[in-house]
């Protein structure tokens, strides 16, 4: 948003000509105290009143604009007690449109007969004729109206759009003038965007259409060029400040890693990984995110860049979000690993103190080349001799603010965010702005993909027996409940509940198991490893199974109130059923699901692709919801939405980097104000050294 600070701009209100204290308190309930406040109040949406149309070619429900003589003026009272009055208008060819005013006296006295007036509002077809109720009345000087395009403004109770705008008007006349320009001259006029003072008063009161919808585009794209001119001035400034190890791959070292694959990499991931390597072998940290669909392999890339840094002498971590994972990691690097002489350590909370002192010792004196834990790795009594690399898995819930943790490594590495909960193009831009991305997208050769299917509770008995048949072939399933015990309050199937009726009914036959967040992490490991190793037939679980549970021999899932969950929690749990050469089957059921939760049950079951669902996740439930920007330091948008107003996000993006590579201080006199603009909105989230 343009910088708002000059004394006219902090001014109340209240001392507005045409506003004093009454309408000042409505405005407070607007959350507009000042000036400035009001200037910034924009229209939600535009009533466009010059859309005129000759009476024979009226379209029903569209807002539009009709001309003619008043040939009729009637009022009545209805049966009801209500008060209505009818004036009609007609065209030169006898067509006619009546206007409908219920208990409502202000088009009493302002038409009279034969006076030529304008129609603005929705018609409807009503006994034979065209109608609009309480249309928009424009009396007509000559033969032309003097129509125009109408702000629509949030309001509240007791306060008139006609008081609103005349108060807008006002404020702008004392104070457009005293709005920062924050968009850099050269900037706005490649953008083709009017200066701000006359595009406030595009926005409030343009002329034609097309002008205020570009004038408020002008204001999207200056808030989104602040928020990409501060993370291009972030990742400029750990850049120029920070000088990471040089970990060259020679033909050697990439032989030497492939060999220890089982399988060939897929495009996808070679294009990951020759980025990676570019990126290593520069004496810049890198800054990178590799987003994977789930099950295309991003842990044998993250494998790659790991063995890499060791084989430049230097450590390297993986750290992930949860021990189930963390244990997951180790025991997958235990066989690729199996042959090497790659010294490797496990640091976890739940590690004894001996044994995490003895860890700690290896990776002080740099016996320890691989380190694999959770967040204990970034705690304050973590030495490394020579950390090169680390690589964050699954920490897409780590935000440009939040990464900043990793500098209490005390060292400048190179470093890897990794994802296999595909994110939206708009949040990459927003969200990740400062960081290059990788994705990958094709599966490995023989993953199948999962059938999905939502089912009625009339369904419930035969997916049962399907899951018996499977599962007397050697097969194993997953049921995933939303709570972990029963609930008062919410009518879901709890997964303590669940396990007790499967264990004793329908698959009493089957070795069950109970899996959920409650149980220690001891706990959690024992019925992992049991299931893992085939001593379980069917876990019933919570959605602890979300991210990194790989059990090739699972095949089989069953979502309980599925209308409970998003679509990427969703894609990721069927994910769980998609790591083996035998295609997964994923059972959906639902309550009484609202029209959006109908919306993405029907979306999971039509595609397999993680990242158009991702897309459609963003845009059934709002970006807020789907990643809570506001944990990430970058707090809310007040004009642009991410989604709807990409096309400007990627522009502001681009012109950000143009600027901060020209002038990375924004030190020249063009880029004050919008050095300004980004210190004020960004200055305490971001790490904006280069700038502050």
């Amino acid at each position: 948003m343009s910088t708002v600070s000059s004394k006219s701009l902090d001014e109340s209100v209240q001392f507005l000509k045409g506003v004093g204290l009454a309408r000042a308190d409505l405005l407070a309930k607007l959350e507009i105290r000042t000036v400035g406040d009001l200037i910034f109040h924009f229209p939600r949406s535009y009533d466009d009143l010059t859309n005129v149309q000759s009476i024979d070619r009226i379209e029903a429900g569209v807002l539009q604009t009709v001309q003619g003589e008043v040939v009729e003026i009637e009022g009545k009272e209805l049966p009801d007690g209500r008060r209505i009055t009818q004036v009609v208008i007609a065209d030169s060819k006898g067509k006619c449109v009546a206007g409908i005013w219920f208990n409502s006296l202000m088009i009493v006295g302002k038409v009279h007969y034969g006076q030529k007036v304008a129609f603005s509002g929705k018609p409807k077809w009503y006994r034979d004729y065209w109608q609009m109720t309480h249309p928009r009345v424009q009396v007509l000087e000559g033969d032309e109206a003097k129509l125009e395009v109408v702000p629509v403004y949030p309001l509240t109770e007791g306060l008139r759009p006609e008081h609103l705008r005349a108060a807008i008007r006002s404020a702008l006349e004392k104070a457009a003038q005293d709005v920062s320009e924050n968009l850099p001259t050269p900037t706005r006029v490649k953008r083709e965007y009017p200066p701000v003072a006359e595009a406030l008063w595009q926005v409030h009161f343009p002329e034609v259409l097309p002008q205020g919808v570009h004038a408020r585009r002008r204001f999207i794209y200056e808030e989104f060029l602040i928020l990409q001119v501060a993370l291009a001035a972030r990742r400029r400034s750990v850049r120029d400040r920070q000088l990471a190890p040089k970990l060259v791959t020679s033909p050697a070292i990439d032989q030497h890693i492939r060999r220890l694959y089982p399988f060939a990499l897929t495009a996808d991931q070679d294009r990951a990984v020759a980025s990676i390597v570019k990126d290593l072998a520069s004496d810049r940290p890198m800054q990178r995110l590799l987003q994977a669909d789930v099950g295309a392999g991003k842990t044998a890339v993250a494998v790659y860049a790991l063995l890499v840094a060791v084989a430049n002498k230097h450590q390297a971590i993986l750290m992930a979000p949860t021990e189930v994972l963390a244990q997951q990691h180790w025991q997958t690097f235990e066989q690729y690993l199996a042959k090497s002489r790659v010294r490797r350590a496990l640091l976890t909370g739940s590690l004894s103190p001996k044994e995490r002192e003895r860890t700690l010792n290896g990776i002080k004196s740099g016996d320890i080349d691989l380190v694999i834990g959770t967040q204990a790795l970034i705690q304050d009594d973590v030495e490394f001799a020579k950390l090169g690399l680390v690589v964050i898995d699954e920490q897409h819930r780590f935000g440009v603010n939040q990464r900043a943790r990793v500098k209490k490594l005390g060292v400048d590495p190179h470093y890897l965010v990794m994802t296999a909960t595909p994110i939206p193009r708009t949040i990459a831009l927003s969200v990740f702005g400062d960081l290059d991305t990788s994705t990958i997208k094709q599966l490995p050769p023989g993953r199948q993909r999962v059938l999905t299917r939502w089912h009625a509770e009339t369904q419930r008995e035969r997916v049962y027996q399907r899951f018996q048949d499977e599962m007397k072939k050697g097969r194993q399933a997953f049921i995933v409940c939303p709570l972990v015990e029963e609930s008062e309050t919410l009518d879901l199937t709890a997964a303590t509940e669940q396990c007790e009726i499967l264990s004793t009914g329908p698959f009493k036959d089957f070795r069950v198991g109970l899996l959920h967040g409650r149980l220690s992490d001891d706990e959690k490991q024992r019925v992992m490893n049991e299931f893992r190793d085939r001593q379980l037939d069917l876990l019933v679980t919570t959605v602890v199974i979300e991210v990194g549970v790989d059990v090739p021999n699972a095949t089989l899932m069953i979502v309980e109130h599925a209308d409970r969950f998003g679509l990427s929690q969703l894609h990721q749990l069927r994910g769980r059923v998609t790591r083996g050469s035998v295609a997964g089957e994923c059972y959906l059921f639902a309550g009484i699901a609202t029209e959006e939760a109908r919306q993405r049950l029907r979306a999971i079951c039509r595609t397999s692709d993680g990242f158009a669902l991702a897309e459609e996740d963003a845009r059934l439930r709002g970006l807020g919801e789907f990643f809570g920007t506001r944990q990430h330091g970058l707090g809310d948008l007040r004009f642009g939405d991410l989604l709807h107003d990409f096309d400007l996000l990627e522009m502001a993006r681009h012109d950000a980097i143009e600027i901060v590579g020209a002038d990375a201080g924004l030190k020249q006199p063009e880029h004050a104000a919008l050095r300004h603009a980004v210190l004020a909105r960004y200055g305490t989230t971001l790490d904006l050294a280069a700038i502050g």
